[in-house]
């Protein structure tokens, strides 16, 4: 986690409120941009003193450009929300229980109702409600209370496992004038690294593994531990799989690399998840989850996690390692070094590994090559990857089909170009994370892939990226149905047509300012995709509309 690198001496604004001493603080700790929604006195603190606000067209989708924000600058510039009292934040609980089910830092600043007025029924309540969904949260109450607040909730956000912090702002406390001194000073970022004991406990059981498995989580994104994870892979020739939130955390197309996997697993993943005698869990908490990868029972497990909560949570583990994921890499390299000084071969794993990854895809290919209409959404996919600059491109799925279609196949190159989740589902998360990532990465091709179910949520602010001109390109699967869900609702489909859902999004997104087009033929996939990208380098979003078929079935290995 990077700490925040603003303008140090920032002053408070001349207007002279609380909401401005608050906007101050924002710009001490590097945050560029405020995500809200009207009304919210810090929307025009912010903008006061050059934060750039973005209103967007629900508090969700804000939520999650927010959370975008924090992932890719690595908490240095954090994400920030706000929104009025009362109804914005109850449309905001959504986006902030979603962050912390995916251990992402947001800081949350919803108004409140005046002091008077916050705690009397049937008054909405911040504080109290998001208290079993955030990392923390507490009321501002007073102006002499600003520098003390914000101390503690970016302190909260930087430290510890990565979460929510919300800070409820009555409306008449921004209000007042600030007399305070501005001394405010921006958080440190504290790491820790596992106990020698237990780091050579883990070594002894690596160096002598068989067959052993990495399994890399969210935990290297945020420590950054990049480099250190590889020279761990390498050093022992150790095949890495990660988890969706870690997608992107090693090289997919590395000779020692397997893959993601949730829901949808590839061939790899599934190979040596079951056969490996040893898994390695790095960064990750394991938490038992249906759209993550389930760990076979009675496997031997080492757990390195930021977090002693997670230990024996859901997995048993043989030997825990508790700390910062870079910290532990590296003292983890440099104990199995002074064992095997050496790198082993990796030909021999390389090699098993290739063979059945060509084993597993063998059973793909005609999906993924299909020519008929309507069309596969994996020929829709495996075309996306083959023309598109994978390596400048940082791409997101939604909920449902798209991840589960999308996972297994696509192959992230770069670090954090994946921004994958899974431990709560939302639909509609995808866009607002491919606009947060665009914002922060303007030079790189950020696309989400949804469903028409999922545009049904959010889709309204495609509005927001056209008119704040965040260039994302929307990848829809239209497949007029809710498709995984037809094998458990055939009756109430058949009376009722309960799993129909349909509309003409490629209108929708051109009558809200985007390049769109709609995709009926197989060969009309790649122009299509070419033609949204250039119009995404001129500076318009782009939603590519894809005709496709009611697809049910998905890698399980």
């Amino acid at each position: 986690m990077r700490t925040g690198n603003g303008t140090r001496d920032q002053q408070v604004h001349p207007h002279g409120t609380v909401a401005d001493a608050i906007a101050a603080v924002l710009k001490r700790e590097g945050v560029d941009v405020v995500f809200g929604y009207p009304r919210n006195q810090i929307l025009e603190a912010a903008a006061r003193i050059d934060i750039r606000t973005i209103i967007v067209r629900q508090e969700r989708t804000g939520l999650h450009m927010a959370d975008a924000y924090s992932r890719m600058t690595k908490g240095g510039r954090m994400g920030v929300f706000v929104m009025q009292q009362g109804p914005g934040a109850e449309n905001a609980m959504g986006g902030v229980a979603q962050a912390h089910a995916e251990s992402v830092p947001v800081l949350v600043m919803p108004q409140g109702y005046a002091l008077n007025q916050m705690h009397v029924p049937y008054n909405f309540n911040s504080t109290r409600s998001m208290a079993s969904f955030a990392k923390h949260c507490e009321p501002l109450t007073g102006e002499d209370d600003v520098v003390a607040v914000l101390r503690r909730a970016f302190s909260m956000l930087r430290n510890g496992r990565p979460q929510p912090v919300v800070v409820e702002l009555p409306y008449d406390v921004l209000d007042r004038p600030y007399r305070a001194a501005m001394d405010y000073v921006p958080g440190k970022v504290v790491t820790a690294q596992p106990a020698p004991a237990d780091v050579e406990a883990a070594a002894e059981l690596l160096v002598a593994a068989e067959n052993p498995a990495i399994y890399a989580g969210q935990g290297v994104h945020w420590s950054e531990a990049y480099d250190e994870l590889r020279a761990l892979a390498e050093h022992l020739a150790i095949p890495v799989m990660t988890s969706l939130p870690g997608k992107s955390a090693f090289d997919e197309t590395h000779e020692l690399a397997l893959g993601s996997g949730g829901n949808g697993i590839n061939g790899c993943v599934a190979t040596w998840l079951a056969e490996c005698d040893l898994l390695f869990g790095i960064g990750c908490s394991f938490t038992a989850t249906p759209f993550g990868l389930a760990i076979p029972a009675g496997k031997r497990v080492i757990h390195a996690t930021l977090d002693p909560l997670d230990l024996d949570k859901s997995v048993p583990c043989e030997v825990g390692l508790v700390g910062d994921a870079k910290l532990t890499l590296a003292a983890l390299l440099e104990a199995v070094k002074a064992r095997v000084p050496q790198k082993r071969d990796a030909a021999p794993v390389a090699a098993r590994i290739k063979a059945v990854e060509a084993a597993w895809f063998a059973k793909w290919e005609a999906k993924c090559t299909q020519a008929s209409s309507p069309l596969s959404p994996y020929r829709v996919l495996w075309d996306l990857q083959q023309t598109v600059d994978v390596a400048n491109t940082i791409i997101t799925h939604d909920a449902g089909s798209p991840r589960d279609q999308l996972v297994p196949f696509w192959k992230s190159i770069t670090p954090h170009s994946y921004i994958g989740w899974g431990k709560s589902t939302q639909l509609g998360y995808g866009l607002g994370l491919a606009m947060g990532a665009k914002l922060v990465h303007p030079d790189k091709l950020c696309i989400n892939v949804w469903g028409d179910a999922a545009i049904g949520f959010t889709g309204t602010d495609l509005e927001t990226a056209a008119r704040d001109n965040i260039p994302i390109l929307s990848v829809l699967l239209n497949n007029a149905a809710m498709a995984i869900e037809l094998p458990i609702m055939p009756e109430a489909t058949d009376k009722y047509r309960a799993t129909d859902i349909t509309g003409d999004y490629t209108a929708f997104a051109r009558a809200l300012g985007c390049h769109a087009e709609r995709v009926e033929r197989a060969e009309d996939i790649v122009p299509a995709i070419r033609c949204a990208v250039a119009a995404t380098e001129a500076g318009r979003p782009a939603l590519l509309e894809f005709i496709t078929e009611q697809e049910t079935v998905i890698s399980k290995g």
